[in-house]
């Protein structure tokens, strides 16, 4: 549970990993699994670092025990339970909600492909490229936060690594443009024919509230027609100075003006709209009786 010693074995492992995915489709399964586990290693570190009991499961109390340097009362270090790669992206993101570009469900393609590798030696090959460069989008911030050389982390990769990202990059940004192009030319066709304030009625009717279910929405101008949207999200708490906030991070919006429609991999293309949005709610509303996290206190840790 030692931060240098995960960080350590993370880029042994996305070594690996690389090494195999620039053999070619043939060894695409051993690149994604090793990707997973590098992945999953980094998010400890950096978990790790700032106290060894974010990594271990909660729920069993002799890992506890490990974690807070009470060992001698616990079965050996061997026994330890850690939690997965999910649970450990979900703890990051919670601590770095504003600098993780991975949400929750982008992440989710990454674990199903590792886990399919390791559990029933199966994985889609035409989808390595893109679950890898997950992967590697996902790694980058967290070598930041770490203060990790990334020449070091990522070797004679390095080139390998950026073209990749660079790819993915272009490739939503064209995603992107497509979607306004759809939604701009449907909006015209609805509403290109109609008076102005016929349209203003019928844009307010529609468009007042969200026709997504999520966690939370917030309104938001959409991009493509100017009308009112909603971006939809998870809800982060933050405190500083003694002020604590509710914060919505955005992964989807939606406008039922000229549907268009942006999941978490395309939004943050779009404008304004990944934007975190400070809410008017309560943030006791989402801790319960436990007090705010403040992030910043853990990070001067």
């Amino acid at each position: 549970m030692d931060s240098e010693q995960l960080r350590s074995s993370s880029q042994r492992w996305m070594n690996a990993a690389l090494a195999a995915f620039a053999e070619g489709p043939e060894n695409y399964d051993f690149a994604v699994h090793h990707a997973g586990v590098a992945a999953e290693h980094l998010l400890k570190a950096y978990l790790a670092g700032i106290h060894p009991a974010l990594v271990v499961d909660g729920r069993h109390f002799d890992s506890l025990l490990h974690a807070t340097g009470l060992g001698s009362h616990a079965a050996p270090l061997t026994k330890v339970r850690t939690i997965g790669l999910v649970e450990a992206h979900e703890r990051v993101l919670k601590l770095l909600p504003r600098k993780i570009p991975i949400d929750k469900k982008a992440l989710e393609p990454l674990a199903d492909a590792r886990n399919g590798v390791a559990h029933s030696a199966i994985h889609d090959s035409t989808q390595a490229e893109a679950v890898f460069t997950i992967c590697l989008r996902l790694a980058d911030p967290v070598l930041a936060e770490l203060q990790a050389d990334p020449v070091s982390y990522w070797g004679p990769y390095l080139v390998l690594h950026d073209k990749l990202v660079d790819e993915q990059v272009r490739q939503e940004r064209v995603a992107a443009e497509a979607l306004l192009v759809k939604a701009r030319s449907l909006f015209e066709q609805r509403f290109e024919h109609m008076p102005r304030t016929e349209r203003d009625v019928v844009l307010a009717a529609i468009t007042s509230k969200p026709m997504i279910t999520m966690e939370r929405e917030a309104p938001k101008q959409c991009p493509a027609c100017g009308s009112q949207g909603w971006v939809a999200g998870e809800v982060n708490v933050q405190g500083s100075d003694g002020h604590e906030g509710a914060y919505l991070l955005p992964y989807g919006f939606y406008c039922a003006a000229c549907d268009l429609d942006v999941d978490s991999q395309l939004i943050s293309h779009l404008g304004d709209l990944d934007e975190v949005v400070l809410l008017d709610d309560d943030p006791y509303d989402y801790l319960g009786d436990e007090p705010p996290v403040d992030e910043d206190f853990y990070r001067g840790r």
